[in-house]
């Protein structure tokens, strides 16, 4: 009993740490994010192993300053167990995470809701339930601070980007509603008028890709760099986000999962639109050899970042620099 008592102890004092650790860039004026998609994570398959060495190679390797899980992480019973095996090696460093929803993770009995109100309770967690009256749950912002002082230098925007198609025959997979595109342009705007007219430096993350991700390869295949074999399994309607987006002038570029097989990034009018990298075992198809994740830099004071796709095992793959690699092609 003494003993549960102190893990408990150990554990809010963990708790209410880490809800005072801001973001901020380093006094070298760098923030990286390490993003890990599709984990597919079953606790009781023995195949789902590799996914825990990926996670802990990648957090001692890289050091980031934030994890980010684009979806589809949790995949079979007892879901707050597999939950737990897959945040503890994030929690245990004391590094920040965040999480958004694939369409599998609220299908092994606990809801989206439920599954956030886990989440946002555990210790270094900035995941958020968000604005109620949005479509999904997960829709929420976090500011990234300067290495010098308490001000917004770049901003970071999450979505639910939904599950399945809500028109029956219009495709498999959901699409962004009109009042998650508003609230972003809003949101944006406000911003904007913070830093004087000046959009900050922003990057989006979420699991179900744009239709301009497809758009993009057929109109410039192989200017695109990465893998691509897969065809992009995107909501059948175009409800305007990217245009927001674009339109709006901050987000430098989108990052998604939900298609194993692709972990490719191209320039689409100025914004990046990436994959990350399939970061599961066996529990689900995959045909690109090694699981692994895409890394991300920020560069404070600059409309800049890199990203690069990092294997178990540590090989690095497809080097890119916004927006200086594809600013000729």
């Amino acid at each position: 009993m003494r003993f549960l008592i102190i893990a408990q102890l150990f554990l809010f004092s963990l708790f209410i740490q880490s809800q005072n650790i801001p973001l901020k860039f380093n006094q070298n004026g760098n923030f990286k994010i390490i993003q890990f998609t599709d984990i597919h994570y079953q606790k009781k398959n023995p195949a789902s192993a590799v996914a825990i060495e990926l996670i802990n190679e990648v957090l001692d390797t890289e050091k980031p300053d934030l994890v980010v899980f684009t979806g589809d992480i949790i995949y079979a019973k007892p879901v707050t167990e597999g939950l737990d095996d897959i945040f503890n090696p994030v929690i245990e460093r004391k590094i920040p995470w965040a999480y958004i929803f694939g369409n599998h993770d609220d299908e092994h009995g606990m809801s989206r809701a439920e599954l956030m109100d886990y989440a946002e309770n555990k210790p270094f967690c900035l995941a958020q339930a968000g604005d109620k009256s949005l479509k999904g749950v997960g829709n929420y912002i976090l500011e990234v601070k300067s290495s010098q002082e308490s001000k917004n230098s770049a901003i970071l925007y999450f979505f639910d980007s939904g599950a399945y198609t809500p028109i029956k025959g219009l495709g498999t997979y959901d699409w962004f509603a009109a009042n998650q595109i508003e609230w972003y342009s809003n949101q944006s705007a406000a911003y904007t008028k913070e830093n004087g007219g000046v959009p900050y430096p922003a990057l989006a993350f979420f699991h179900i890709p744009l239709a301009e991700y497809p758009q993009m390869k057929a109109e410039k295949y192989d200017q695109l760099i990465g893998s691509k074999d897969e065809k992009e399994c995107n909501g059948k309607l175009n409800t305007g986000m990217f245009a927001a987006m674009r339109q709006a002038g901050d987000v430098m570029g989108t990052f998604v999962g939900h298609d194993h097989d692709n972990d490719y990034i191209g320039n689409y009018h100025d914004i990046y639109l990436a994959y990350g990298r399939f970061s599961g075992g066996n529990t689900e198809y995959n045909n690109l050899g090694k699981n692994g994740c895409r890394v991300i830099e920020l560069k404070e004071g600059k409309r800049e970042f890199s990203t690069y796709i990092r294997l178990l095992g540590g090989e690095i793959l497809y080097p890119v620099e916004y927006p200086k690699t594809f600013s000729n092609k």
